[in-house]
């Protein structure tokens, strides 16, 4: 399904950058992903930025029946070919939706929101705002987060001005209703990734799970 921003700076971005390779992730789920929602019930979920689509085809895989979006034209298309392939593309609703210019409809039982993080000028804050907004009662916003540059980042990367929240300073900017949530986690864990050049590093997320009373 694409909207009517196909055209916009952002996806011309990010389908050129997807189109700079035949597959640009893993296509495997988000760890963090898959700790959190693995022991949920089965329900409706919401991939905010899906790219190829590994957190969708797996949620779908569980159950779930997942409304996935994302900028990119070419990142969606590799996604729903790959959820044809793993049989779950009748749980699965792709989407073309630009997040710098409005939010998807619907509300959710989960919405996910992996990685959100953009080069470009990107209303971070505004869009987990509505991400919080289409929680329904009960169910849980997770956002997992980079908490530093890679060990592999090239060094003129390495400057103040790139700061990268806190657990704590994107709970407090998600500005959420006093009483209306649980924090159920809210922390930096650590694991072990391969760069793109083949070399092994230890790299630090920043995660915020909460869920609405």
């Amino acid at each position: 399904m694409h909207d009517s921003h196909d055209h916009t700076e952002t996806a011309r971005f990010w389908d050129d950058l997807y189109g700079q390779r035949g597959q640009l992730w893993s296509g495997r789920a988000n760890p963090h992903l898959v700790d959190v929602a693995g022991p949920l019930p089965a329900g409706t979920a919401l991939d905010l930025g899906c790219g190829e689509g590994g957190d969708a085809i797996w949620l779908a895989g569980q159950g779930w029946q997942v409304t996935a979006v994302d900028v990119s034209a070419v990142a969606l298309d590799r996604a729903r070919a790959a959820a044809t392939d793993a049989g779950v593309d009748s749980r699965i609703e792709f989407r073309r939706h630009d997040l710098t210019r409005g939010f998807p409809t619907g509300t959710y039982d989960l919405v996910s929101a992996q990685f959100l993080q953009s080069p470009l000028d990107f209303p971070r804050l505004d869009v987990l705002r509505a991400a919080a907004r289409a929680v329904v009662p009960r169910g849980r916003l997770l956002v997992v987060e980079h908490g530093a540059l890679p060990p592999w980042a090239s060094a003129d990367h390495h400057h103040a001005a790139h700061h990268f929240p806190t657990p704590q300073e994107t709970l407090d900017g998600l500005d959420l209703e006093p009483g209306g949530w649980e924090t159920e986690r809210l922390d930096a864990p650590r694991r072990t990734a391969t760069g793109p050049d083949g070399e092994t590093g230890e790299l630090v997320d920043h995660l915020v799970l909460v869920r609405r009373r």
